[in-house]
């Protein structure tokens, strides 16, 4: 008997020795419960791949070995479940634990597939594909001229990975604009610095979280406690998940978990136990309650919406922005070998309130247009009293400006680019000035 047959009836007797496998539908799926019904396996699809097996084997116009057959027979069988499963090779499941580990080689960007296109999630902050202009959204229909089309992710992954300091030219699609962009990148090792902080005006700060990593969480909470010893007492936090691809659920439970002091975070639900969990607050916040704000836009994904999910639900926060991503299904590394793994799809995540994210997203408290702000000169002569001669002098001139210079030009810098940041330090400061007038008429 030839090779070829003898793996074909291997492969054959393999799937025949699997057990039956319950097949749930979309409702099933939702509800985390199997129905208990099986259904057989589809032996005439089965021969049929055999024999499709011996056909590429034989005939196809050049040689194949086995093992690369057999390989893709497992990449079609996952890339065809939905975007984000995939069958991790060697290179793939070590770039997967550089890039949780926070450092890696290529251009900073979170990537998926859309009808056979690479779209752009989010760019990560500071990186190559951010400073040459990538947007979330984009599509890439060409890298270096080889058309992605048909292409699975994770070559598309390992073309636009590289020697740091070479060049790649990613052609893309943008919403807007009349013909595709050239865009070229110049490739770099890929360090994430996933929390920022800052404080824009006295007892405001602002804590930037751009990725979730292992140790996200940790260093989330080092910036908020440098916030709030460098203003004594934070008044209020503007928290950016724009362009948040997400990551580690962990790290996302235990962000949200810094600003509720109880309740479910987030569940999940799949067919299988193990994929069936919940998360609850413990009962502390380390802003004791002052008003907080979530901006988000259509780069925060996954992660991060679990984060606005939680505290839009708890209704410990106001979100504003533009309506996220819509990830809401949950990825588990399934080791094969040593240098193998699935990345599978095993479940759903649902906000306290019971809510899918997955392809509708959060919708924000308050919608912000994506749109610049510029100032605009006043025309025409404006007389104040300063400009009236022999006016009287402010006596509190002096602590006003240095009130005004604790400020940093970075943070001011911001603000004026920043729209929605802008719009967010107005709110916030309106919550600040509620939540004043409460206390002082409690006190009284």
């Amino acid at each position: 008997m030839p090779s070829t047959r003898r793996i074909c009836l291997l492969l054959l007797t393999l799937f025949l020795s699997i057990p039956c496998v319950t097949v749930a539908d979309e409702a099933t799926n939702n509800s985390g419960k199997n129905d208990g019904s099986a259904q057989p396996l589809p032996l005439d699809e089965l021969r049929t791949f055999t024999e499709v097996f011996t056909k590429v084997k034989n005939d196809y116009v050049e040689p194949i070995n086995d093992r690369k057959l057999i390989e893709n027979a497992i990449r079609g069988m996952i890339q065809g479940l939905d975007p984000h499963s995939a069958y991790l090779d060697k290179q793939a499941y070590a770039d997967l634990q550089e890039g949780t580990s926070g450092e890696f080689g290529g251009l900073g960007i979170e990537v998926g597939m859309e009808n056979g296109l690479i779209k752009v999630i989010a760019p990560i902050d500071d990186t190559p594909a951010d400073k040459a202009g990538i947007k979330p959204g984009d599509l890439i229909i060409e890298i270096n001229k080889t058309p992605v089309k048909g292409m699975s992710l994770n070559d598309a992954v390992q073309m636009m990975r590289g020697k740091p300091g070479t060049k790649i030219t990613l052609t893309i699609i943008r919403n807007g604009a009349d013909k595709p962009l050239n865009i070229t990148i110049t490739r770099d090792i890929i360090t994430v610095k996933s929390v920022r902080k800052k404080t824009l005006e006295p007892g405001i700060g602002y804590l930037r979280i751009s990725h979730f990593q292992m140790h996200t969480a940790k260093d989330a909470r080092k910036a908020l406690n440098e916030l709030i010893k460098e203003n004594k007492k934070l008044k209020g936090l503007i928290l950016d998940l724009r362009n948040n691809p997400g990551g580690i659920l962990s790290g996302a439970v235990a962000v949200s978990d810094m600003f509720l002091t109880k309740g479910l975070i987030v569940y999940t639900e799949g067919r299988i136990k193990d994929s069936r969990l919940s998360f609850s607050a413990k009962p502390v916040d380390m802003l004791n309650g002052a008003p907080l704000i979530v901006l988000v836009n259509a780069g925060t994904a996954s992660a991060s919406e679990i984060v606005s999910g939680a505290l839009q639900d708890h209704k410990r926060a106001i979100i504003m922005g533009q309506k996220t991503f819509g990830k809401g299904s949950v990825q588990t590394i399934l080791p094969l070998t040593d240098d193998t793994a699935l990345k599978l799809t095993t479940a759903r995540y649902y906000t306290p309130s019971g809510r899918s994210i997955q392809a509708s997203g959060i919708t924000p408290d308050i919608p912000i247009k994506n749109v610049k702000l510029e100032p605009v000169e006043q025309k025409g002569i404006v007389v104040k009293e300063a400009n009236l001669s022999g006016h009287l002098k402010n006596n509190t001139e002096s602590q006003q400006k240095q009130s005004k210079e604790s400020g940093s030009a970075d943070a001011e810098s911001m603000l004026k680019s920043d729209y929605a940041l802008h719009e967010a330090v107005n709110v916030i400061k309106g919550l600040i000035l509620e939540r004043e007038i409460k206390h002082d008429s409690k006190q009284d």
